[in-house]
């Protein structure tokens, strides 16, 4: 990821937490719209959407020491399987995320935007399945 990645997305993130509440909204709206079979991961209380923002502000802010969260974002891969998240639904989980936050930033939702979002997402992502393919069902 590239330093003006790493300013991109910390800019447009700044943007968007004071909203926490509609992108968690909009977030999970989206998701189950995508796919409604995943509704049944969630608990459905507004916790959810706290998690979702905090962990993505603690992501943003160590974007340029990623190998300082990688055991984090593993343990996420790991805990997600055992809560029964397969691979394809990353993927919409990226459609979703990128869907929110295009919504959030309106006209700041740029390509360059679009493309450092991506690179993020599909970064973490990519860590999480690999750590999710060698969890422990039963821990």
């Amino acid at each position: 990821m590239s330093p003006e990645h790493i300013a991109l997305i910390r800019s447009t993130w700044r943007r968007l937490v004071p909203l926490e509440e509609q992108i968690a909204e909009l977030f999970y709206r989206l998701l189950f719209e995508l796919d409604p079979r995943l509704r049944h991961l969630f608990r459905g209380d507004m916790a959810e959407g706290r998690k979702l923002v905090a962990m993505l502000d603690m992501v943003v802010s160590q974007l340029d020491r990623l190998g300082e969260i990688v055991p984090l974002v593993e343990e996420l891969g790991r805990g997600h399987a055992r809560y029964g998240v397969e691979h394809e639904h990353y993927d919409t989980v990226g459609i979703a995320l990128l869907g929110t936050l295009r919504g959030g930033l309106g006209a700041a939702w740029t390509p360059e935007t679009e493309a450092a979002w991506t690179v993020a997402y599909t970064t973490l992502a990519g860590v999480m399945r690999r750590a999710s393919a060698h969890a422990d069902p039963r821990a």
